[in-house]
């Protein structure tokens, strides 16, 4: 603990003051009082004394408020807030915490509780409007599943924990972090399921047994082909889920039957949809007990960038997709639209880094960690109850500057009442390339 608040001194040594203009974000938080205030006694057993004054709804209120306020930039940020008039007023107390009780929360309290408030404020979410493509919403009803993109990201931990190192780089130095699995649902357009692991990504870490040991019945789960598993498939199936999941161009398989496609398919890029035995015909553990439907889509993909760069290495260029999937009776094309939706959950994960302020962590302890998502999560469910709409940077910025008193609410209710010019932007730039020949 010593180390920890040493550490944050030296780095906020040379840090101004925190002003009461730069905390945002009352007006969430009021909203989601009631509900922490049930983890008020969580980690209240080892105060025999009974003089603790940093509970657990205290504590994940500040970090809720630093969601909304990126002057609260670590935890000595976090500390200066506690010392706001304002701040105090909404927890309910007129002390100051210290760096060492700030430190030691996230190894005093139960995240798991934090559940509890996620699920509770999921029971509010209703369905979105942009969250869908209108094609995809005119079949919504067929579909019968909630679509539910699944995937993890790396969360950068400071080397102060040998649990958080997951692998060397090339030069030999140890490289720590943790990995956040995550499921969204793309109707709402929040996160409603978070978990923590290493980031080795093997054994109860793996990305597809964290996602096996979380399924749940009535939804569709889109993933990439990291994901790609029969034995993942089959728990999918049997707990009467579909999937939607891109494979390997080695798979294995024998054609049951091949379906002729429509102009509508052909127009959506499919170029094959197949009906197959999926696996190895040797060896039943490495085969789907169900059957597979195969659709290959010819799409444009985007190259990665080069490491330190941003901008794309090269204009996009046209590849072959397999997308396999337990959806027999669904159109091609919609099978195509729905993996396409599947990058909604990588903004998502640049939103939770960027203005969430979740890029930089205000514990390397793991349940300091998992505290700090699930207050993410929250956050990003206040955001589209309060305002109808998707999470996304430029609201949140919006509300930032209405709340600080930069911006009038009739600046925010007419950015809210603004229509979507995405698709417009879009075609512009399809032309574009198709202007250059590319």
């Amino acid at each position: 603990m010593a180390k920890d608040n040493a550490s944050e001194v030296a780095d906020d040594d040379q840090r101004p003051g925190l002003a009461a203009e730069q905390v945002r974000g009352a007006k969430y938080l009021e909203k989601v009082f009631a509900l922490l205030a049930r983890l008020r006694d969580d980690g209240c057993a080892r105060d025999r004394a009974g003089n603790r004054t940093l509970f657990f709804d205290r504590y994940a209120s500040l970090v809720l408020l630093s969601m909304f306020s990126p002057a609260m930039d670590s935890l000595r940020a976090v500390q200066e807030a506690s010392a706001l008039t304002k701040v105090q007023r909404l927890l309910g107390t007129d002390r100051r915490f210290s760096l060492g009780s700030l430190s030691e929360a996230a190894r005093v309290f139960d995240p798991a509780l934090l559940e509890q408030v996620v699920a509770e404020l999921g029971k509010e979410l209703a369905p979105l409007a942009d969250c869908y493509d209108p094609r995809l919403a005119a079949v919504r009803q067929d579909l019968r599943r909630t679509l539910t993109l699944v995937d993890g990201t790396l969360l950068k931990a400071l080397p102060r924990l040998a649990a958080s190192m997951w692998k060397h780089s090339r030069t030999g130095n140890a490289m720590h972090g943790w990995r956040m699995h995550c499921q969204f649902d793309l109707s709402l357009g929040v996160p409603l399921d978070v978990e923590l692991t290493d980031y080795r990504n093997s054994g109860e870490s793996d990305e597809r047994e964290v996602l096996r040991q979380h399924l749940q019945a009535g939804r569709c789960y889109v993933m990439d082909r990291g994901y790609f598993s029969y034995g993942l498939f089959d728990a999918i199936s049997l707990v009467g889920s579909d999937y939607v999941c891109r494979v390997k161009k080695s798979i294995s398989y024998e054609t049951v039957a091949e379906r002729e496609l429509d102009g509508a398919a052909k127009a959506a890029g499919v170029t094959r949809d197949l009906i197959v035995v999926a696996g190895c015909a040797a060896r039943i553990e490495r085969r789907a007990n169900h059957a597979v439907r195969l659709v290959y889509v010819e799409a444009q993909v985007c190259p990665r960038a080069a490491r330190g760069s941003i901008k794309p290495n090269g204009p996009p260029r046209t590849e072959v997709l397999i997308l396999a999937t337990n959806l027999l009776d669904v159109p091609a094309e919609v099978i195509a639209l729905i993996y396409r939706y599947r990058w909604t959950i990588e903004l998502f994960f640049r939103f939770f880094k960027q203005a969430l302020g979740c890029r930089r962590l205000l514990s390397d302890d793991p349940d300091g960690v998992r505290i700090q998502c699930y207050c993410a999560v929250i956050a990003c469910m206040l955001l589209a109850l309060w305002t109808g709409r998707k999470p996304d940077k430029a609201t949140w910025r919006m509300v930032g500057w209405f709340l600080s008193g930069v911006a009038e609410e009739a600046d925010l209710i007419a950015h809210l009442n603004r229509p979507s010019n995405k698709g417009v932007k879009l075609a512009a730039k399809a032309a574009l390339w198709k202007k250059l020949g590319l």
